[in-house]
């Protein structure tokens, strides 16, 4: 599968392309605002997309509102523990607006809920370890294994051992001298938040807390780091990592329409989050 590619538009950093369908707004550089809306707006229509997708502090919101963009969901604190990041999105097509299961996705919402007010016992299990570069290759075929598709290339070593060099720490469980499961920890030391991502785990393991363990102990990681918020983008249909998230404590932040091309097809998505340590 071809991926989108990162690059930038003026100073900022998107994402974009046909297998996600939506030009994606990763960084934004106060310095190209207010065009850099009218130019995500031209780059999608020239390409034929069907999404805008913008991450941007709340203090920036207003230039995307003012031209269509939608708040559809918002973490407190993103910035540096100060200041909100609100996910933003204009649909070119009015059907990509509407989520394909909204009885499952509310669905989901209410069984995290419940479960969440359950008291959580650690599950007993392997050691959750810190992975390195010569994890990259039982890295990238974990996740060939348990993705048919992703939205960024998870399966290819070098870009596994790229993003550990650019503060992403990657943490796994082993078994019998395999991994079994992983995930990782994008942080932003700039806003000194991390999105809590890449959750991988075997079938033979599945329902045995591993995801669990391995947030529990990336919030510990990145906390000591300085990381101020903790936040992720989940599959809005799956009703396993957003139980893992509510249990944990983080907080329900609201639902991108479908919005990642994920497993083979373009999923909603649920953004959570978390305050991990005060100003």
């Amino acid at each position: 599968m071809r991926h989108d590619r990162i690059t930038r538009l003026g100073k900022s950093v998107i994402q974009h392309g046909p297998a996600n369908d939506r030009v994606y707004l990763m960084k934004l550089d106060r310095d190209d605002l207010p065009g850099i809306v009218d130019d995500m707006q031209r780059l999608g229509r020239e390409q034929g997309y069907t999404k805008l997708f913008a991450k941007v502090p709340a203090d920036a919101a207003d230039h995307f509102a003012e031209r269509g963009f939608v708040d559809e969901a918002r973490v407190p604190g993103m910035r540096r523990g100060d200041t909100a990041a609100c996910f933003m999105s204009r649909y070119l097509s009015r059907r990509r607006a509407v989520p394909s299961d909204p009885a499952r996705l509310a669905d989901v919402l209410d069984v995290a809920e419940r479960k969440s007010r359950k008291p959580v016992v650690a599950a007993p299990g392997p050691e959750v370890i810190r992975l390195g570069h010569d994890h990259a290759e039982a890295l990238a075929g974990l996740y060939g294994e348990v993705f048919d598709s992703y939205p960024f290339p998870i399966t290819d070593p070098g870009y596994i051992r790229e993003s550990m060099d650019a503060d992403v720490a990657f943490f796994g469980i082993e078994a019998e001298g395999m991994l079994v499961a992983a995930s990782s920890a994008e942080m932003d030391m700039k806003w000194k938040c991390a999105e809590m991502t890449d959750f991988a785990t075997l079938p033979a393991l599945r329902g045995k807390g591993a995801a669990g363990r391995l947030l529990a102990r990336m919030d510990e990681s990145v906390r000591a780091r300085g990381i101020r918020t903790a936040y992720t983008i989940a599959r809005a249909a799956s009703y396993g990592m957003n139980t893992v998230f509510a249990r944990a404590g983080y907080r329900f932040g609201g639902t991108l329409h479908n919005n990642t091309q994920i497993a083979g097809s373009l999923e909603s998505m649920n953004v959570w989050h978390r305050r991990l340590a005060a100003r």
